[in-house]
């Protein structure tokens, strides 16, 4: 009989034969079969670490932020591109554009920033560099809770520190700000996997080496120590770093409204084949949901045909396409299925 040892979404370890616990040959003492079996399960689990450990750590770099030439922070960020694109922490680089790039096999490169999108906290800097190794991005919703995942980064300053964990959550969120606008970045991974400062921007990684996330936060002191938070890269987070790629800043649309997930009657339930909306709970005087007619108790269930059920959706939602085009929302007010139609502006930071 052969034992499986899951290691990830990708991967999947057979140690070999043995024997059914209480067979006499697994957990007898003394057992040659027994102490095989736990050796072939850690070389399992760091044949795994240590591949992805290999094969990212080129890819990593330890950054240094200036402003007017001091010192004005740290962090870490990860190579997307051969030709110098790194992906960080917003709040990485938010006391300054540029400074220094030190990667693990101690290449040392000058970078400038791109551009930082504060509400997603991620940014993108470059450093003049050709045939950059260079990470290859996964795609987090596939992960699942238990999940092995590996941390790679410069925590308390120590450049190319690996770490490894399982994935302890998936879906938390975290609020972000920039100016008046406010935003919850949602589908957060939470991870086990020893996170420290100056881990912030470096890369999370599932077995088979892609990065699903970039490391943001660390829950603590004290209360909660040990849980890190990353920022999941997944079909939406892409379209944020490609616009911080081309144009150095996202693009995203607005229309006014607050709330929270509120579930539907059976009647609406059955119609919209959804169970919860967005119930508003606050409109912006003179946004465009405001000028649309929009109130406080009414739910959105969709846009332009999707279906609406939280914050997240509707925030995922408000591209730069939007901008300045007639939106269909439905919406129920008293209990009653309406069409609205709202014309999003830019959101200002």
């Amino acid at each position: 009989m052969s034992i499986a040892i899951d290691v990830g979404a990708n991967s999947t370890i057979v140690p070999g034969e043995g024997s059914l616990p209480g067979e006499g040959s697994l957990h007898g003492e003394g057992s040659e079969s027994g102490t095989s079996r736990g050796d072939d399960a850690l070389d399992a689990y760091s044949r795994v670490v240590t591949s992805v450990a290999e094969m990212l750590l080129p890819c990593v770099a330890s950054l240094t932020v200036e402003q007017k030439g001091r010192r004005a922070g740290s962090g870490s960020a990860v190579s997307i591109t051969p030709d110098g694109f790194l992906l960080t922490s917003a709040h990485v680089v938010e006391q300054g554009g540029t400074g220094s790039a030190v990667f693990s096999q101690g290449a040392d490169a000058r970078f400038e920033l791109v551009g930082a999108d504060k509400l997603s906290d991620l940014a993108v800097v470059r450093v003049a560099a050709r045939d950059l190794p260079s990470a290859l991005l996964g795609d987090a919703d596939k992960l699942r809770v238990g999940q092995l995942v590996i941390a790679i980064g410069s925590p308390l300053g120590f450049a190319g520190s690996v770490s490894a964990g399982v994935v302890s959550a998936l879906g938390r969120s975290i609020p972000t700000a920039t100016g008046k606008a406010m935003r919850i970045v949602d589908n957060v991974i939470q991870t086990d996997a020893a996170l420290h400062p100056g881990n912030s921007g470096g890369a999370l990684a599932d077995s088979s080496g892609q990065v699903v996330g970039i490391n943001t936060a660390v829950v603590g002191p004290f209360v909660g120590q040990g849980l890190g938070l990353a920022v999941p890269i997944n079909a939406y987070t892409r379209t944020i770093i490609g616009a911080l790629m081309a144009d150095g800043r996202v693009r995203r649309a607005y229309i006014g409204v607050g709330g929270g997930s509120y579930p539907l009657s059976k009647r609406v339930a059955g119609l919209t084949k959804q169970s919860q909306g967005l119930q508003i709970v606050s409109v912006v005087e003179g946004s465009p949901a405001s000028k649309a007619g929009l109130k406080p108790r009414d739910i959105i269930v969709g846009i332009d045909g999707t279906q609406i059920e939280d914050v997240g959706k509707l925030q995922s939602l408000m591209t730069s396409r939007l901008i300045g085009n007639e939106v269909a929302l439905d919406v129920v007010r008293d209990d009653e299925l309406i069409s609205v139609i709202v014309v999003p502006i830019e959101l200002a930071e």
